[in-house]
């Protein structure tokens, strides 16, 4: 059976005794079936990844013990994802995928074509945890509140932003990628309005992207745009070849 990997917030030292968090104890006796002994692989996104083992079980309490780093941890990298808050179904997929694809950053934006006007932060740094612990990357990206998107763009720090922008003029996303790790930004379904995309246009750090000819699902969109940021300039790019 596979060892078990699972995300934890504590420090990890080598014999450190941490707690396991709420449900894990559960999911290591009871889903699992681990007993005291059997190992289990942590990660925090701050102190690499270790072996660790099962000093103590009993119903959904369990106390971990690292015992080896297995791998360092790594500089924070990856592209930032800004999306447009999506019906929870789809943002819940968007989250999971992003993470799977290697977001360092998970923004959503709150625009006029929004369908709900709010997101369950928890509930998609949850989802995000999982998806970490499943696809083996060392941290967990951060997941920030929703934002209006006026406001995110006068926060914004100047670095370069790729806005998705169907049904407008725009370069192809692979010739706007020029820069390692860039940050994307997703509209809604039916896309920014026409206001919106002027707004971004005049912006200096805004790059008006094409993701091709046919008109996308906002999920699709998300994960097709990271999938090429990460083929032309992100880690696929230099995967094995280390």
């Amino acid at each position: 059976m596979s060892i078990p990997r699972l995300h934890t917030e504590h420090e990890l030292r080598e014999g450190h005794g941490i707690p396991a968090a709420p449900g894990q104890g559960r999911y290591l006796g009871a889903v699992m079936r681990k007993a005291v002994g059997d190992q289990v692989i942590l990660f925090n996104g701050r102190d690499g990844e270790w072996r660790a083992r099962i000093a103590a079980i009993r119903k959904d309490d369990a106390t971990l013990v690292p015992d080896v780093l297995l791998r360092p941890q790594p500089p924070a990298a990856g592209p930032i994802l800004l999306v447009a808050a999506l019906k929870r179904e789809a943002m819940e997929w968007v989250v999971e995928k992003a993470t799977e694809l290697g977001a360092r950053a998970i923004r959503p934006v709150l625009t006029a074509r929004s369908v709900p006007d709010r997101v369950n932060r928890a509930r998609l740094l949850l989802i995000a945890r999982e998806a970490a612990e499943q696809c083996e990357r060392l941290d967990v990206p951060a997941l920030a509140e929703a934002a209006p998107l006026h406001a995110v763009l006068d926060s914004w720090d100047g670095s370069p932003l790729i806005a998705a922008a169907e049904r407008r003029g725009a370069t192809p996303l692979a010739a706007c990628v020029t820069a390692p790790d860039p940050a994307i930004l997703i509209g809604p379904e039916g896309g920014f309005t026409g206001p919106e995309l002027d707004a971004l246009a005049g912006r200096p750090f805004v790059a008006l992207a094409s993701l091709g000819p046919r008109i996308l699902r906002a999920e699709t969109a998300a994960v097709s745009a990271l999938a090429v940021v990460q083929a032309i300039r992100g880690d696929w790019a230099h995967h094995g070849n280390e």
